[in-house]
């Protein structure tokens, strides 16, 4: 929030503090809208705590192997604003989605030209966007298909507790909402 305000910025939102997550209700409309508030936000903070801004982008560093890479919901957060600006641990800033597209194309395999918004994502074949998500951890085995709502333009309740039909219903809501064979292939 202070680097928000740095950059002359009067209000910041903070998805890991602004949701009341004993409301299911609020959650669920929450995970529902979270695609649409990153999409919406003028720019959006990617903290890498794992990252140090000293030879950060030298073959084989740090940030190639952030573990920001490698989480679920970051993936939305990559995709949905028109600015994402990369910060290493001490909040040195790394650079922004477009001047570091081919460092994050080669660490995500999404295509620079994506990522540059030159090319919509939301064209891109449901099996592409699928694999990007496929290496990626949630910590809630429902959280893998939740944290692709947004990315796939579907809406669906959350039921924590149903473990992998979460994922099934997902793929349900997306066969429904689309006509692109190759869902069949992933």
């Amino acid at each position: 929030l202070i680097q928000a305000e740095k950059d002359g910025y009067d209000w910041a939102w903070a998805d890991t503090c602004c949701i009341d997550k004993t409301s299911s209700t609020e959650l669920t409309e929450a995970i529902n809208s979270m695609f649409q508030y990153y999409s919406l936000s003028y720019i959006c903070y990617a903290y890498l705590a794992d990252v140090t801004a000293e030879n950060a982008f030298e073959r084989g560093s740090k940030f190639y192997w952030s573990q920001w890479h490698t989480r679920g919901w970051t993936l939305q957060e990559l995709l949905a604003p028109h600015d994402v600006v990369f910060m290493s641990r001490d909040w040195t800033r790394l650079g922004n989605k477009y001047t570091l597209a081919e460092e994050l194309r080669a660490v995500t395999k999404i295509p620079a030209s994506v990522l540059r918004l030159e090319e919509d994502f939301a064209t891109m074949s449901i099996a592409a966007r699928m694999s990007w998500a496929s290496k990626r951890k949630t910590t809630r085995v429902e959280d893998e298909a939740y944290c692709l709502l947004g990315i796939f333009g579907v809406n669906m309740p959350t039921i924590y507790g149903e473990g992998r039909n979460a994922f099934y219903r997902l793929q349900e809501e997306i066969v429904r909402s689309s006509t692109d064979n190759t869902f069949l292939v992933w």
